[in-house]
């Protein structure tokens, strides 16, 4: 969404429904509203890790009772570089370096994916999931949790409309749509929706800015490709 405002193929929208989000998901230009904040949280199989045994940071990853246990999704050099901002480039490397040599991680494609190999115990401990995905099968009875390490971090999936939409009023009244009443499908879906009236949203978790995505995304892929992928089992 970020890289369509700055092609300018994005229209400013004004809509009364915009006092009702939460501000961090109004963007300063206003092209695109996150309608959902998707959050990055960790997860683990209930049938074979503890509660009280979770890892409370991610340097206790470094405890070799991981050995075997770890995983992460394969796409999410966002959430790396995010980290490695808040954290300090070489400690973030030097820390995942160490928890790659020490315990391994299974690396795999998807986060669907990496949630239904937690359920099924393949992977007992996954470090990226959607926390969707993973409420949405703790829901269903899956033997599963998700919890956030600190520090957390969370990116908001927007709506937009195109500067020559070729049928602009329908697509403004879509967008009021995806402002309100859909947010109350995506909450009956285990989803974060960003409208307060709807449910009221506290964001204690950092908001990963798209701009520095993109200004940044390059790099953090090849910190992530290096530190993660290749190392990776």
């Amino acid at each position: 969404m970020e890289s369509l405002h700055r092609e300018r193929l994005l229209t400013e929208i004004k809509s009364p429904l915009l006092a009702d989000i939460v501000p961090p998901a109004i963007r300063p230009h206003r092209e695109w509203i996150g309608d959902r904040l998707n959050i990055i949280s960790a997860g683990y199989n209930t049938d074979l890790i503890k509660k009280a045994d979770v890892p409370t940071s991610y340097e206790d990853l470094l405890d070799p009772k991981w050995k075997g246990k770890l995983g992460i999704e394969a796409d999410d050099a966002v959430w790396f570089g995010a980290l490695a901002n808040t954290m300090g480039e070489e400690k973030a490397v030097k820390l995942f370096r160490d928890i790659a040599r020490t315990n391994g991680l299974s690396v795999r494609k998807g986060h669907t994916l990496m949630a239904n190999l937690v359920v099924s115990g393949e992977v007992p401990f996954a470090l990226t999931l959607y926390h969707y995905k993973a409420e949405q099968m703790k829901n269903a009875g899956a033997p599963l949790d998700w919890y956030v390490l600190p520090p957390g971090f969370a990116r908001f999936l927007g709506t937009g409309v195109m500067r020559r939409a070729p049928h602009p009023h329908a697509a403004i009244l879509f967008m009021d749509f995806m402002l309100y009443e859909a947010q109350k499908v995506l909450l009956d879906r285990d989803f974060t929706p960003t409208n307060m009236k709807v449910k009221p949203l506290d964001v204690p978790f950092n908001v990963i800015d798209p701009a520095q995505v993109l200004d940044q995304g390059d790099k953090w892929q090849k910190l992530y490709d290096e530190i993660v992928i290749k190392q990776g089992r």
